[in-house]
């Protein structure tokens, strides 16, 4: 007769000086190999993660050396690990890295690809590059959405993820969007100062929405093209709230262009008839001040996002 393996226990782990400086959510991913995301998220919600026998929101970050409890979860086996991404995703993965040294990895994510696994998702860009570069130690220094293309960094080493960081905190760096959005654009540059909150469930699907008890969020919108029906903008952010363009856009009454979410479908059919096939945001550039200087990082629109602009223009 089989013996059945002993129930899990409590365990304590210790930070490793390679994941210094990492999210907590993110590091629990990592050390409980096998384990839904959504598991993960349940138990830091409740308390049961401690770092240095205090609780932990996900955006925590650990120092080497830190002392995490961990609660008595069965992880996977090894040949329970996940599956290899596929082919097409390591090969689209491949083609997509606009720039690397020794420091940073740096992505034009194509638009459709999630940044890591999830939600349905078996695998995103982090699994991906990991299968590419398996030597090497990868962290995503920020999040795009799944449908937003674009400049997309990743650390190779700990130093640059904690300086990244640094900077994101400190508003020190420079982001900046192409968006097109429905209606014609009145004025020059429009602020929007309006905090928001995650957590509305429409259809099933969690939302963001504008609302006083939300996270600060503040999006520049300025216009560079004008059409009858709509407008190309770019798009400068001093946050990195999820969807905040998308949601501030709305807000603003200049839904973006593809926009299943926030957007507005009769808008968006148009577009499809000229051959928008995705959300028209595009992460355009991202200058990072590492090593004394500036590191400006920029992607070019894809050429599906190209020929609807060469489209529009030609309609005059």
């Amino acid at each position: 007769m089989s013996q059945s393996s002993p129930p899990p226990a409590v365990r304590f782990v210790e930070v490793p000086a390679e994941c210094d400086g990492q999210r907590i959510d993110n590091f629990l991913i990592r050390t409980l190999k096998g384990v839904p995301k959504s598991l993960v998220y349940r138990i830091l919600r409740t308390g049961e993660v401690r770092v240095n026998k205090g609780r932990a929101r996900p955006e925590h970050r650990v120092a080497a050396g830190d002392s995490v409890r961990l609660p008595p979860i069965r992880v996977a086996a090894e040949d329970d690990a996940p599956a290899m991404p596929a082919r097409g995703l390591l090969e689209r993965l491949e083609a997509a890295i606009l720039y690397e040294d020794a420091r940073l990895l740096v992505l034009d994510k194509p638009s459709g690809i999630a940044v890591h696994a999830g939600s349905g998702i078996d695998a995103g860009v982090i699994e991906g590059l990991r299968v590419l570069r398996p030597e090497v130690f990868l962290e995503l220094a920020h999040r795009l959405d799944r449908d937003t293309s674009g400049v997309l960094v990743l650390a190779k080493t700990p130093e640059t993820l904690r300086a990244i960081h640094d900077a994101l905190n400190t508003r020190s760096t420079d982001k900046r969007y192409l968006a097109l959005v429905r209606g014609a654009w009145r004025g020059g540059e429009h602020v929007v100062d309006a905090p928001l909150r995650k957590g509305m469930i429409r259809g099933g699907e969690r939302m963001v929405e504008v609302a006083p008890d939300g996270k600060p969020a503040l999006s520049r919108f300025r216009p560079l093209r004008r059409h009858a029906d709509c407008t190309l903008v770019e798009v400068t952010i001093e946050t990195g709230r999820t969807h905040q363009i998308r949601v501030h856009a709305a807000h603003l009454g200049h839904p973006l262009a593809g926009d299943d979410k926030y957007g507005d479908p009769a808008f968006n059919r148009t577009l499809a008839a000229l051959g928008l096939r995705r959300l028209f945001l595009h992460a355009q550039l991202l200058s990072l001040p590492l090593g004394g200087r500036p590191l400006t990082l920029e992607a070019p629109l894809c050429p599906e996002l190209a020929r609807v602009l060469d489209t529009l223009a030609a309609r005059g």
